[in-house]
């Protein structure tokens, strides 16, 4: 199975964690979804989304239209893989951001790792990109898949911020403290001196571990984590759809890692620690 359309987003290395590593089969079965969903994203932006039909997209990805259904429902849930690449990156690079950050350090540093163009993907992969996003924004079907996909993404943080904070309360570091002015270190990524970063440099105050150890232990994310992960994915994706109007360069003050560096500022101000 051949395509020779442009990939608008790499695939990820992975939608599980180690200790559920996925197998051959579902390994094939997302190589062939993202193959299709990249055949698919080339269609759009070179015909126009109702100029194209899913056997067109099934033709262009080598396989048989019957293959494209058992995949997708219709051809606007083709490119979905791609959306859902795009916030994988940024939730696993939230996941994987230095234990020491506190959790406003672990959301910009995530932003910067994932869509600052040569960190994350390509300028010219960002650029597809923005046709993507447009087409959703013009095609109520298409925006329906985006909308679904953004929501997803929201649970998938609502966890990793739930998982970083039973990490905290295991190790009994205090990274829930709002930074402040202060001298120290803040991660590897502070050094970009990007326009979201406060240029605050480490954690400040004392946590009572204990008392985060009591609403790190459930297993689904607390109300509050909910809520944090949804005004940081509204902040992220506002940014990506604001940019994607323009016709800015994803580089730069008007690129969507600094506008979504900018809209993080007001997470910086929430309280952290669940209510007594």
């Amino acid at each position: 199975m051949t395509s020779s359309t442009p990939a608008p987003l790499p695939t990820p290395s992975s939608s599980r964690t180690p200790s559920a590593p996925a197998s051959l089969t579902e390994r094939r079965k997302a190589a062939t979804r993202m193959e299709i969903a990249r055949a698919a994203a080339g269609l759009f932006a070179a015909r126009g989304l109702k100029a194209t039909r899913a056997e067109d997209i099934a033709q262009a990805a080598g396989i048989a239209p019957r293959t494209f259904y058992r995949y997708f429902a219709s051809k606007e849930e083709a490119v979905a893989p791609l959306y859902a690449a795009g916030a994988q990156r940024w939730a696993e690079a939230v996941r994987e951001a230095p234990p020491e950050l506190t959790p406003p350090e672990a959301l910009e540093h995530a932003v910067r790792q994932t869509l600052t163009p040569g960190v994350g993907i390509s300028s010219a992969s960002w650029e597809w990109v923005r046709t993507l996003i447009r087409l959703a924004s013009a095609s109520p079907a298409l925006g329906k898949v985006w909308a679904e996909v953004c929501h997803a993404s929201e649970g998938a943080l609502g966890e990793v911020l739930r998982e970083r904070a039973a990490r905290t309360a295991a190790t009994g570091l205090d990274n829930v403290a709002e930074p402040t002015g202060s001298a120290g270190s803040a991660g590897p990524d502070k050094s970009a001196g990007s326009a979201g970063s406060t240029g605050s440099t480490g954690p400040a105050g004392s946590a009572d571990s204990t008392h985060l150890a009591d609403t790190t232990h459930l297993a689904e994310p607390t109300p509050r984590q909910r809520f944090v992960a949804a005004v940081a994915g509204a902040a992220v994706r506002v940014a990506v759809e604001s940019w994607s109007t323009t016709d800015s360069p994803p580089h730069g003050p008007g690129g969507p890692a600094e506008l979504a560096l900018r809209n993080l500022e007001a997470v910086r101000g929430m309280e952290w620690r669940e209510p007594e």
